[in-house]
């Protein structure tokens, strides 16, 4: 009921304001002292009404649109994209509405009217002072204009920002909110997308591959680690079924670097699936070859320094 009374209540001013100027200027009830008072109050009434009846439009239809958005299906590319245009978008639309009705409020006022003609005789150098002085914020609010129109991050994108792993909360004219995968929020300012290098996980497809590092004795089998890989795999649905790869990387003296390279539908469920590999398969190595686990070794050859002469001693 509260949602429904906030819209109504711009349309029902927008209407009261229109009754008000037409019963004044028809009937001419009120003294010529007042008329203008009354006339410009109207006049003030029907610009505001205007713009809030506006306003009130473009939420219901934001509303009805992502009604049918359903942007919690796994392949949401295309809603996310549409999602990030609409938003930046309405915020243009909300900030020309407010500027032009506090314009068109004010020019109502023949002082002030007055002061506009004046300022625009002078925009020139006034143009150039104000220019150098919002230069930043021309430029970030270009940026939130370019990321509508390119879309280097969309709306729930899985992004790596300042080193910090998460998800594209909110994307505004002037400043991009990532939700860090612990709770916390990063906002950094809209130009940083064009200014600084980042990683965008989702930017054509979610899905990634993963990695899983394990170091093992010589001793180890690598084709029974193989096959164990891929009946853990199979056993889980977490894996997508695309990559399954077992390679030794690295061989070192006092052991071997294996890589394990598996394959999930997004990052969160990669997350999942590496820890899982590397706990079930260092469990495997634990319980089936326990001489395989990385070791140390010293050793003594029988009869070593037996011929120094403080042995013989």
């Amino acid at each position: 009921m509260r949602k429904i009374v906030k819209f109504i209540i711009p349309f029902l001013i927008l209407l009261l304001a229109i009754f008000f100027k037409v019963f004044i200027e028809k009937y001419n009830l009120v003294a010529d002292d007042w008329y203008e008072f009354f006339n410009r109050t109207g006049s003030i009434l029907l610009i505001i009404s205007i713009a809030w009846a506006s306003i009130a439009v473009l939420q219901i239809s934001k509303k009805m649109i992502l009604s049918k958005l359903d942007v919690e299906q796994e392949d949401n590319l295309k809603q996310r994209k549409f999602l990030t245009q609409f938003n930046i978008m309405e915020s243009i639309i909300y900030f020309l509405i407010v500027l032009i009705a506090i314009g068109s409020a004010l020019m109502l006022f023949k002082d002030v009217r007055q002061l506009g003609i004046s300022l625009f005789a002078s925009a020139g150098v006034a143009g150039i002072i104000i220019g150098f002085a919002a230069q930043k914020l021309i430029a970030t609010v270009l940026a939130g204009l370019q990321i509508a129109i390119t879309q280097p991050i969309r709306i729930d994108d899985v992004v790596i920002v300042e080193n910090e792993w998460g998800r594209i909360e909110e994307i505004t004219l002037t400043y991009v909110v990532v939700k860090i995968w612990d709770q916390r929020r990063l906002v950094v300012p809209s130009t940083y997308f064009f200014e600084k290098p980042f990683q965008n996980w989702t930017r054509t497809s979610a899905e990634i591959l993963g990695t899983v590092f394990l170091y093992t004795d010589y001793h180890v089998s690598f084709d029974v680690l193989r096959e164990e890989l891929t009946r853990l795999l199979e056993s889980t649905p977490l894996w997508d079924k695309r990559v399954n790869v077992l390679q030794v990387t690295d061989a070192k003296e006092y052991g071997v670097e294996i890589r394990v390279l598996v394959s999930a539908k997004d990052s969160p469920t990669a997350w999942d699936l590496r820890v899982f590999i590397r706990e079930k398969l260092i469990e495997f190595i634990q319980k089936y070859y326990p001489e395989s686990l990385p070791r140390t070794r010293v050793v003594f050859e029988k009869g070593e320094g037996k011929d120094h002469p403080e042995i013989e001693k």
